[in-house]
């Protein structure tokens, strides 16, 4: 695959915030979450939220602070495992299709369908058929759940390469944190440049009006999730909404444009 050049600078984003202001703005966001999560119950709304990114871009801690204070009976964090043999012979889709949200419920994804086009593509876990299946394949299914009355928000989690190198050296060394240990850890780094390219081709091929890409610039983890929150709040309807703490920041969360891979916006 062609090399990339490692060495342009990325555009800046804000400096870390302190401990205090994270805390207290985070806790107006979660009240704004609990007030969306009364508002979907009683309106009978379906939210659906895929939360995708490099290894250790901060999936889990994002996800963590969004269900943290909303009622379980009707938020699901959906993380499957590998597939079985059962599941390599059906249709890519139908296992995930049980986990999509019905009425009242607000369903994360911690990786999604997307697997095919990041992990599956780089480590050929899947044929290049099964790829082209699914990318020619995956905006009509998403386009059908949207239809059905699903709403839908696909984000995506950007780290530098410097930035993952540090925390998968963290999370080896974290004994509370021996359960993120993968395999795969190394392989990320080795293949660093190959999940850049099919990272851009998901991407080109996927981003669409209905269901677009929004990405995250997360290599600062608490702004990156107050700023995920605040943007999951501003699309999304409900009652008693306070939109003036839901101002999100343009150098942190934006919609996906080809120029953003150009100008270094999102990571080489």
């Amino acid at each position: 695959m062609a090399k990339k050049n490692h060495d342009a600078k990325p555009v800046e984003v804000a400096p870390e915030i302190s401990k205090d202001e994270y805390r207290a703005t985070l806790q107006v966001l979660q009240v704004e979450l609990v007030k969306l999560q009364k508002h979907f119950i009683e309106c009978n709304d379906k939210i659906l939220v895929l939360i995708e990114g490099r290894d250790a871009a901060g999936k889990d801690g994002v996800i963590k602070r969004i269900v943290q204070h909303l009622s379980p009976r009707e938020t699901r964090v959906v993380a499957l495992g590998r597939p079985s043999d059962r599941d390599r012979t059906a249709w890519y889709f139908q296992r995930y299709a049980p986990h999509l949200p019905a009425a009242q419920e607000f369903v994360l994804f911690n990786r999604s369908w997307y697997n095919r086009a990041g992990v599956e593509r780089v480590m050929n876990f899947c044929t290049d058929v099964e790829y082209e299946e699914f990318m020619d394949t995956v905006l009509d299914f998403e386009h059908m759940l949207v239809r059905s009355g699903i709403k839908l928000l696909k984000y995506y989690l950007d780290i530098s390469r410097d930035e993952q190198k540090k925390r998968l050296k963290d999370r080896h060394e974290d004994p509370l944190k021996q359960w993120k240990v993968s395999p795969i850890d190394a392989q990320a780094i080795k293949h660093w440049d190959d999940y850049s390219i099919a990272r851009n081709e998901m991407f080109a091929r996927t981003h669409n009006p209905v269901t677009p890409w929004t990405v995250v610039r997360a290599d600062v983890k608490r702004l990156a999730r107050l700023n995920l929150i605040k943007d999951l709040l501003s699309r999304l309807h409900y009652c008693d909404k306070d939109a003036a703490s839901l101002l999100v920041n343009p150098q942190i969360v934006f919609q996906y444009e080809e120029t953003y891979i150009r100008n270094r916006m999102i990571s080489a």
